[in-house]
Protein backbone atom coordinates (compact mmCIF):
# COMPACT_ATOMS: atom_id res chain seq x y z
CA UNK A 1 0.00 0.00 0.00
CA UNK A 2 2.62 2.52 -0.92
CA UNK A 3 1.54 6.00 -1.93
CA UNK A 4 -2.13 5.14 -2.51
CA UNK A 5 -3.30 5.04 1.09
CA UNK A 6 -7.03 5.61 1.22
CA UNK A 7 -7.53 5.91 -2.52
CA UNK A 8 -10.77 3.93 -2.32
CA UNK A 9 -12.01 5.72 0.79
CA UNK A 10 -14.29 8.72 0.82
CA UNK A 11 -12.56 12.05 0.28
CA UNK A 12 -11.19 13.66 3.41
CA UNK A 13 -13.00 16.36 5.38
CA UNK A 14 -10.85 19.15 3.91
CA UNK A 15 -12.11 18.29 0.43
CA UNK A 16 -15.74 17.44 1.11
CA UNK A 17 -16.70 20.10 3.66
CA UNK A 18 -16.41 23.06 1.25
CA UNK A 19 -18.52 21.15 -1.29
CA UNK A 20 -21.14 20.38 1.39
CA UNK A 21 -21.20 24.02 2.49
CA UNK A 22 -21.64 25.15 -1.11
CA UNK A 23 -24.40 22.56 -1.60
CA UNK A 24 -26.19 23.92 1.47
CA UNK A 25 -26.03 27.49 0.14
CA UNK A 26 -27.22 26.41 -3.32
CA UNK A 27 -30.06 24.40 -1.77
CA UNK A 28 -31.25 27.38 0.29
CA UNK A 29 -31.10 29.50 -2.87
CA UNK A 30 -33.06 26.88 -4.80
CA UNK A 31 -35.70 26.81 -2.08
CA UNK A 32 -36.05 30.58 -2.06
CA UNK A 33 -36.12 30.62 -5.86
CA UNK A 34 -38.79 27.92 -5.92
CA UNK A 35 -40.94 29.93 -3.54
CA UNK A 36 -40.49 33.02 -5.73
CA UNK A 37 -41.54 31.38 -9.01
CA UNK A 38 -43.91 28.58 -7.99
CA UNK A 39 -47.00 28.29 -5.86
CA UNK A 40 -49.24 25.63 -4.42
CA UNK A 41 -48.17 22.01 -4.39
CA UNK A 42 -45.03 22.57 -6.47
CA UNK A 43 -43.65 25.10 -3.99
CA UNK A 44 -44.82 23.15 -0.95
CA UNK A 45 -43.58 19.70 -1.87
CA UNK A 46 -40.52 20.93 -3.74
CA UNK A 47 -39.64 22.83 -0.59
CA UNK A 48 -40.10 19.66 1.47
CA UNK A 49 -37.69 17.75 -0.76
CA UNK A 50 -35.16 20.60 -0.70
CA UNK A 51 -35.45 20.74 3.10
CA UNK A 52 -34.12 17.19 3.29
CA UNK A 53 -31.45 17.86 0.64
CA UNK A 54 -30.30 20.74 2.86
CA UNK A 55 -30.19 18.41 5.86
CA UNK A 56 -28.08 15.93 3.87
CA UNK A 57 -25.62 18.74 3.06
CA UNK A 58 -25.51 19.79 6.73
CA UNK A 59 -24.96 16.21 7.87
CA UNK A 60 -22.06 15.88 5.41
CA UNK A 61 -20.68 19.21 6.65
CA UNK A 62 -20.69 17.93 10.24
CA UNK A 63 -19.75 14.30 9.48
CA UNK A 64 -17.79 14.37 6.20
CA UNK A 65 -16.55 10.79 6.47
CA UNK A 66 -20.02 9.29 6.61
CA UNK A 67 -21.17 7.32 3.59
CA UNK A 68 -23.78 8.90 1.32
CA UNK A 69 -26.35 6.35 2.53
CA UNK A 70 -25.71 7.11 6.20
CA UNK A 71 -25.85 10.88 5.61
CA UNK A 72 -29.09 10.62 3.61
CA UNK A 73 -30.63 8.22 6.13
CA UNK A 74 -29.79 10.55 8.99
CA UNK A 75 -31.27 13.54 7.14
CA UNK A 76 -34.41 11.54 6.34
CA UNK A 77 -34.78 10.43 9.96
CA UNK A 78 -34.43 14.04 11.14
CA UNK A 79 -37.00 15.24 8.58
CA UNK A 80 -39.47 12.57 9.62
CA UNK A 81 -38.86 13.28 13.32
CA UNK A 82 -39.54 16.98 12.82
CA UNK A 83 -42.70 16.23 10.81
CA UNK A 84 -43.96 13.81 13.44
CA UNK A 85 -43.13 16.38 16.14
CA UNK A 86 -45.72 18.57 14.43
CA UNK A 87 -48.38 16.18 15.74
CA UNK A 88 -47.88 17.96 19.06
CA UNK A 89 -48.87 21.59 19.54
CA UNK A 90 -45.36 22.78 20.40
CA UNK A 91 -44.04 23.50 16.85
CA UNK A 92 -47.17 25.51 16.01
CA UNK A 93 -46.81 27.50 19.23
CA UNK A 94 -43.11 28.17 18.61
CA UNK A 95 -43.82 29.09 14.98
CA UNK A 96 -46.26 31.78 16.08
CA UNK A 97 -43.45 33.52 17.95
CA UNK A 98 -40.44 32.91 15.72
CA UNK A 99 -39.85 32.92 11.98
CA UNK A 100 -36.77 30.73 12.52
CA UNK A 101 -38.86 28.13 14.37
CA UNK A 102 -41.42 28.24 11.55
CA UNK A 103 -38.70 27.62 8.94
CA UNK A 104 -37.03 24.79 10.88
CA UNK A 105 -39.97 23.09 12.61
CA UNK A 106 -42.97 24.00 10.51
CA UNK A 107 -46.30 24.12 12.27
CA UNK A 108 -48.73 21.46 11.07
CA UNK A 109 -48.38 17.77 10.33
CA UNK A 110 -49.00 16.82 6.68
CA UNK A 111 -48.62 13.10 5.85
CA UNK A 112 -47.59 13.63 2.17
CA UNK A 113 -44.55 15.55 3.42
CA UNK A 114 -43.11 12.23 4.61
CA UNK A 115 -42.93 11.01 1.00
CA UNK A 116 -41.31 14.21 -0.27
CA UNK A 117 -38.65 13.94 2.41
CA UNK A 118 -37.79 10.53 0.93
CA UNK A 119 -37.48 12.18 -2.49
CA UNK A 120 -35.14 14.79 -1.01
CA UNK A 121 -33.05 12.18 0.80
CA UNK A 122 -32.73 10.18 -2.42
CA UNK A 123 -31.67 13.31 -4.30
CA UNK A 124 -29.15 14.19 -1.60
CA UNK A 125 -27.83 10.62 -1.65
CA UNK A 126 -27.40 10.76 -5.44
CA UNK A 127 -25.58 14.09 -5.28
CA UNK A 128 -23.32 12.98 -2.44
CA UNK A 129 -22.57 9.68 -4.18
CA UNK A 130 -21.68 11.52 -7.39
CA UNK A 131 -19.50 13.97 -5.48
CA UNK A 132 -17.60 11.17 -3.72
CA UNK A 133 -17.14 9.27 -6.99
CA UNK A 134 -15.97 12.42 -8.80
CA UNK A 135 -13.37 13.12 -6.14
CA UNK A 136 -11.89 9.60 -6.39
CA UNK A 137 -10.39 9.42 -9.88
CA UNK A 138 -7.77 6.91 -8.75
CA UNK A 139 -10.28 4.46 -7.22
CA UNK A 140 -10.07 0.90 -8.56
CA UNK A 141 -12.70 -0.25 -11.05
CA UNK A 142 -15.90 -1.67 -9.62
CA UNK A 143 -15.42 -5.20 -8.33
CA UNK A 144 -11.68 -4.86 -7.75
CA UNK A 145 -10.33 -5.10 -4.25
CA UNK A 146 -8.79 -1.75 -3.20
CA UNK A 147 -5.87 -3.53 -1.52
CA UNK A 148 -4.77 -6.16 -4.04
CA UNK A 149 -6.09 -5.02 -7.40
CA UNK A 150 -7.70 -8.46 -7.77
CA UNK A 151 -11.36 -9.36 -7.82
CA UNK A 152 -12.77 -10.12 -4.36
CA UNK A 153 -13.15 -13.71 -3.22
CA UNK A 154 -16.16 -15.53 -4.57
CA UNK A 155 -16.41 -13.44 -7.72
CA UNK A 156 -16.03 -14.81 -11.21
Amino acid sequence: MSGSRGSAAAPGPRRIRPAAAAAAVVTVGAGLGLRAVAAGSVAKYGGDALYTVLLVALVVLVAPRWTPLRAAGTALAASWAIELFQLSSLPAELSRHSAAARLVLGSTFNAPDLFWYVVGAAGGWLLHTAMVAERRPDAPPAGDSPHTGRAPRGSL
